[in-house]
């Protein structure tokens, strides 16, 4: 599933947890997101696994017909993180970085669903690589529950203080689940 120009939304990359979290908002968002990925007839690309709200979204769209490729990295293999049997495709990378650049290449737009540290890291590359001219692929914040309103304030708080360019928030759109 190569990308394709920015034009043509095709693959989109959700980004998300392991795990379920506190709130049954955050399973219904994710399923949600699967679904309307599959109705539009987009390609799922994610970070592999069968857990948490990464499974939810990548079941909702496969059962419903998108492509899907799951870009994990060998040392979540032996954790028994790969889906089996497998929800479309498979790729398994070196590591962490490898497998956000390959989310790059694969990927025309990204949309972040609620996670954990990894799932902040890949946003704030992702992020900072806009800002750098390494692309210029759409970022979305789906804020379920208010969950990104801390990130929101931090970075209006280091905005504010002349730590990061106020047109980071021109790269970040924050999109409200209701």
């Amino acid at each position: 599933m190569a990308a394709t120009s920015s034009s043509q939304l095709k693959n989109i990359c959700v980004l998300s947890g392991f795990r379920y979290g506190k709130y049954k908002e955050f399973v219904q968002a994710a399923v949600d997101l699967g679904c309307a990925i599959a109705k539009r007839k987009l390609h799922l690309v994610y970070g592999g696994g069968d857990r948490g709200l990464s499974k939810l979204v990548s079941e909702a769209a496969f059962v419903r017909g998108s492509q899907v490729l799951g870009i994990i990295p060998k040392a979540l293999k032996p954790l028994g993180c790969l889906p089996d049997p497998p929800t479309g495709e498979e790729l398994v990378v070196s590591g962490m970085q490898e497998r956000i650049s390959e989310m790059l290449n694969h990927a025309d737009a990204f949309i972040f669903l609620l996670g954990d540290l990894a799932t902040l890291e890949a946003l704030i590359t992702f992020a900072s690589w806009t800002h750098l001219n390494i692309h210029k692929k759409s970022i979305v914040l789906l804020n379920v529950n208010n969950f990104y309103d801390g990130l929101i304030t931090f970075l209006n708080h280091a905005i504010k203080n002349y730590f990061i360019p106020s047109s980071t928030k021109k790269t970040l759109h924050l999109c409200f689940y209701c």
